[in-house]
């Protein structure tokens, strides 16, 4: 099946890049279901290594917030990591430019805080005419109620709602894909 056989919000291959948003230490003891949302992370990113897609990465003032968490750090080797102090990641120049460089216009969002620097960089991407796809179990905040507000907000200006495992599947697209069995296998 040809790329303009599908709809447009699916996700392809060509087209992805997974952005991780602020998954860093200082974060641990705070965020809802942490521990959960980071081991979704860290399937994503080796789902997206698998399947040959750009990984960016962000860190919201890591002087002060610490680096990304460790389980992530290990799998990000040769990842481009970019510093910022405004709450959107396109108000980071460097990261706005290497996102633009790879001439891709899917965004897979994940990290933190869904109604802080998540909602801020969607609705960004979006103004910008990225397709920005939400992965829900990758994504949280401090408190529940925020994560659904912001989540809410982000679809209401046209964010795309989606989990790791949809996407893999998007991404593949043929049970017979030639990394089918490996992303079958890290989604179990």
């Amino acid at each position: 099946m040809s790329t303009v056989d599908r709809h447009k919000d699916l996700l392809e291959r060509d087209q992805a890049v997974l952005v991780v948003v602020d998954v860093q230490e200082r974060f641990v003891d705070h965020i809802f279901e942490f521990d959960a949302m980071v081991d979704v992370i860290d399937k994503a990113i080796h789902g997206a290594q698998i399947l040959g897609l750009p990984v960016l990465v962000t860190e919201q003032y890591p002087a002060g917030l610490g680096r990304t968490v460790k389980k992530l750090t290990s799998r990000l080797a040769g990842s481009a990591v970019f510093e910022k102090t405004r709450f959107s990641s396109a108000g980071a120049p460097d990261f706005l430019q290497a996102l633009e460089s790879l001439n891709r216009r899917q965004v897979m969002l994940c990290g933190i805080e869904t109604h802080v620097c998540i909602s801020q960089t969607a609705h960004d991407l979006i103004a910008r005419g990225y397709d920005v796809h939400l992965l829900e179990d990758g994504i949280s905040s401090r408190h529940f109620e925020n994560k659904t507000i912001g989540l809410k907000k982000i679809y209401k200006a046209g964010g795309i709602p989606s989990s790791l495992e949809m996407a893999m599947f998007e991404l593949l697209q043929d049970a017979r894909a030639d990394k089918f069995k490996l992303i079958q296998a890290l989604i179990k």
